[in-house]
């Protein structure tokens, strides 16, 4: 069994919890809001809380860079304009129609790695395979994914967060610290752009250099954003999906012996693992006027915390939350967001779990995690860097 650090992380959202859905933390300086319908109604509503958060933080030409074409961050028009573009290049029909290649790279990678009846599970399928698969939807070398891996590790790896810490200050601490990946990433991704223009290729990044609204195009700056979101967050999610779903299984072996028996529950095993290990914490927005949340009153300006974990486990949506059951219905966890900032990669994202775990369930008989996982801190990212397995087909 695997060393677990999900039930410090939940002690300390039920203290948080203990003060009210939405409570005004006075030590992190910052709106609390934990409850399911809360998270929801702001998540909602993005004219009263803005995702736009530049104005709390120091100027930096490294973030400005990579904030013009950063949807997640972006409010209306300018987000509505700049998801029309992006979505006429990242369609429901191109994403189906990787479902072969997915299929090809996870068994490439399970068969360069099961010689011994060991493996890494991050290192050998959950990490290289959606990098693998969003590098060449881009047109990106996939060679280069160590490059990414470090990148990754950089933004959502830290390990000292201090939960009790005032929220703004540490944010500026970390945009101190992560500057230089963001001023790396932004140059290879412009490089990346550039040559693309000169050479338009059959890829999603020619595509968003073609793609047209209301007679207006993306230029090269407003490209890196959106590229370098896809990329990092695109992959970082599924590789945390895959780690975090196959955690569970080891946890439930009974579980795993009913997906074998009906691959058709996959799905719902990959929402449950969602709700249940959420990869993104928390999510955070800007009051823009004084409002409510539910029943409380709220200032204009106010910096929400929105706890996506906690909201997932809310006991007033979902029954029991505390128990991993692929067979819950409905399921409306807010793990891929909702509202305009719905996650647009979370097709691929399932597709590419649901095809992996499908495989690695047919392929072997037996998967047991055979040492502790090395997790990242749930505060920042919940998540696996490494683990560990032994596998018998």
């Amino acid at each position: 069994m695997a060393v677990d650090t999900l039930p410090t992380f939940l002690d300390w959202l039920a203290e948080q919890r203990a003060h009210g859905p939405v409570h005004f933390d006075d030590r992190q300086r910052v709106w609390q809001v934990l409850g399911h319908p809360e998270a929801g109604a702001v998540l909602s509503d993005p004219g009263v809380f803005s995702s736009d958060l530049t104005g709390l933080m120091p100027a930096q030409d490294d973030f400005a860079l990579f904030q013009r074409g950063n949807i997640v961050r972006m409010d209306p028009p300018r987000h509505r304009q700049l998801r029309a573009l992006v979505s006429q290049a990242f369609t429901p029909r191109m994403v189906a129609g990787l479902e072969p290649r997915i299929v090809q790279v996870t068994t490439e990678l399970l068969d360069a790695a099961d010689g011994d009846g060991r493996l890494d599970l991050i290192d050998s399928l959950a990490y290289p395979l959606p990098v693998i698969v969003i590098a060449e939807l881009l047109g990106i070398p996939a060679a280069d994914r160590p490059i990414f891996r470090r990148w990754a590790d950089v933004l959502f790896d830290q390990t000292d967060v201090d939960p009790s810490a005032p929220v703004l200050e540490a944010g500026r601490e970390t945009m101190a610290r992560v500057a230089p990946t963001i001023r790396e990433m932004n140059g290879y991704l412009l490089d990346h752009i550039r040559a693309h223009r000169s050479a338009p290729g059959d890829d999603l990044t020619g595509r968003l250099l073609t793609a047209e609204v209301d007679g207006v195009r993306l230029d090269d700056q407003e490209i890196i954003g959106f590229v370098g979101v896809l990329l990092i967050a695109g992959h970082i999610t599924t590789t945390a999906t895959l780690g975090n779903t196959v955690l569970s299984l080891d946890e439930h072996p009974g579980v795993a012996a009913e997906l074998r028996a009906d691959p058709g529950l996959l799905p719902g095993a990959i929402e449950e693992s969602l709700r249940f290990r959420t990869p993104f914490p928390r999510l955070a927005r800007r009051a823009t006027t004084a409002t409510r949340i539910g029943e409380t009153a709220v200032p204009a300006g106010a910096v929400l915390q929105l706890w996506i974990t906690a909201a997932n486990r809310d006991g007033r949506v979902f029954a029991d939350p505390g128990r991993f059951d692929i067979h819950r219905s409905p399921n409306p966890h807010l793990s891929f967001g909702h509202g305009i900032h719905f996650c647009l990669g979370a097709p691929l994202a399932r597709l590419e779990a649901r095809l992996a775990l499908r495989i690695l369930l047919d392929r072997y008989r037996d998967i047991t995690v055979a040492a502790p996982a090395e997790e990242r801190n749930p505060f920042v990212m919940m998540s696996v860097n490494r683990l560990p397995l032994e596998v018998r087909r």
